[in-house]
């Protein structure tokens, strides 16, 4: 008789296996991520320097580069209990559709009613800034599962929650804009008038649709100008990838809870929160040496920051108040076509996931957004989940790694992450469905003409 365990289609972990701590990446790394720099002086940001825009204990989980684990506060515990720990689940039937001998595994996160992993980080700040005696916080959202987060942590911790979101967006996907008004956040399509930074995008660029470095630089001017404030960011920072990391330390767990070893790991990459998370416990065995993954990033071909983009200083916001991070850029002025409707439209990457990507520990592709829409469909189909459009990209790789193990005969495990749930993206299914999605991508000029403006830095 056979003593391998038998793997159940959801591997989930009891509650008592949930981590209790954060992993933060950058204490195994030899390279360090480059510090942000100072706009004016070029000086790395010291804690003074930040804390009048960020909380002070996430500034310093920001400037943190040397210690491995950080507890996790009792109250963000007992807030994750409400929806994790998130199952790891096989894809029999995309197995079975694709008749490949490739094993795929994904990691869900859609299932609270922001409808992604995005809430993993939100009630992290937005409990660091309550403990601080902050009245309110104010952030940027893109595709609008962000700001939904951050609007139920902040109810949930009666902070009040101003969020300025994507101006395409905010048209394109009214009902996520009214989850946010639900949960008593006020939500302002950017760039608006309402702030001086706004006024300027819109007089130097009229009738632009928008970007998340827009929405960045309206968010953080706000937040500086109010009494009791502080800004809050989904993705890109080090302290984001930190609370993502209990993505990545859930789905090891469960891979060896059954003993099972992935090949290849799969994140969609639009600023780095999923990917980083999801990558974040496996990257520190290959930091060690103790293991081996092949590990993919994946973009839109649209705003393809990892795969056209500069490795250099760059604002992370259109209005350049914010500090300079060293990063993969297609420069802060870059604004993705309104066509995209797949989300990742932020134009840098995570310094963390730059540098990473810079020393050869990782890998990236794009994608064209048909392409990714028409994995999404065939997901759906036969998973019976309706995946978000950031997703996708994920899912469009996956199969891709799968059909190659067709074509050899391996048998490669897959993980990949499910990011989340797409309901509130049906503006991009139904012109997918429509046939009227195009694939824009960038020209190799306009990225040139983007990236001519980035800062000078020694």
């Amino acid at each position: 008789m056979s003593n391998k365990k038998e793997i159940p289609y959801k591997i989930y972990l009891e509650e008592h296996e949930m981590p209790k701590q954060w992993y933060n990446v950058r204490a195994d790394m030899k390279n360090k991520p480059a510090p942000l720099l100072n706009p004016g002086t070029h000086k790395p940001m010291t804690f003074e320097e930040l804390t009048p825009v960020f909380c002070d204990e996430l500034v310093k989980q920001e400037l943190d580069d040397t210690t491995p684990y950080f507890d996790i506060p009792e109250e963000i515990l007992s807030f994750y209990k409400m929806y994790r720990p998130s199952p790891l689940v096989r894809a029999y039937c995309l197995e079975e559709k694709l008749q490949t001998p490739a094993k795929i595994y994904y990691k869900f996160e859609g299932n609270n009613t922001s409808g992604s992993h995005k809430l993993n980080s939100a009630i992290a700040q937005a409990y660091y800034a309550k403990k601080q005696g902050l009245k309110g916080v104010t952030t940027e959202t893109g595709a609008g599962q962000w700001g939904t987060a951050l609007s139920m942590a902040s109810a949930y911790l009666g902070l009040d929650c101003k969020v300025y979101m994507v101006k395409c967006s905010y048209e394109q996907k009214p009902f996520r804009r009214e989850v946010m008004r639900t949960y008593g956040a006020s939500v302002t399509p950017s760039p608006s008038m309402d702030t001086k930074v706004g006024q300027k995008i819109l007089a130097e660029h009229p009738g632009t649709t928008g970007s998340l470095g827009c929405a960045i630089s309206e968010a953080v001017e706000v937040a500086t100008s109010t009494e009791g404030y502080r800004y809050v960011l989904g993705s890109v920072l080090n302290q984001v990838l930190l609370h993502q990391s209990v993505i990545g330390l859930e789905t090891k767990a469960a891979l060896d809870k059954y003993d099972i070893k992935p090949d290849i790991i799969i994140g969609c990459a639009g600023g780095g929160s999923n990917l980083g998370g999801l990558i974040s416990p496996f990257m520190g065995e290959k930091l060690r040496g103790e293991a081996d993954y092949r590990i993919i990033a994946v973009e839109p071909a649209s705003c393809p920051s990892f795969t056209r983009g500069t490795f250099a200083y760059d604002f992370c916001d259109t209005g350049m108040v914010c500090p300079l991070a060293k990063m993969y850029t297609l420069g802060s002025n870059f604004i993705p076509s309104a066509n995209h409707a797949g989300g990742l439209r932020y134009h840098g990457m995570s310094s963390t996931l730059s540098q990473l990507y810079a020393d050869g520990l990782m890998e990236a592709r794009s994608y064209e957004q048909t392409k990714v829409f028409e994995a999404a469909q065939e997901f759906a189909r036969v998973e019976g989940i309706l995946p978000a459009p950031e997703s996708s990209h994920a899912i469009r790789a996956a199969i891709d790694e799968a059909l190659k193990c067709k074509e050899t005969g391996e048998e490669k495990t897959i993980v990949f992450g499910l990011t989340g749930t797409g309901y509130f993206d049906m503006y991009a299914y139904q012109a997918y469905n429509d046939g009227t999605m195009s694939d824009y991508i960038p020209t190799d000029e306009e990225i040139a003409a983007s990236v001519a403006g980035l800062p000078k830095v020694d």
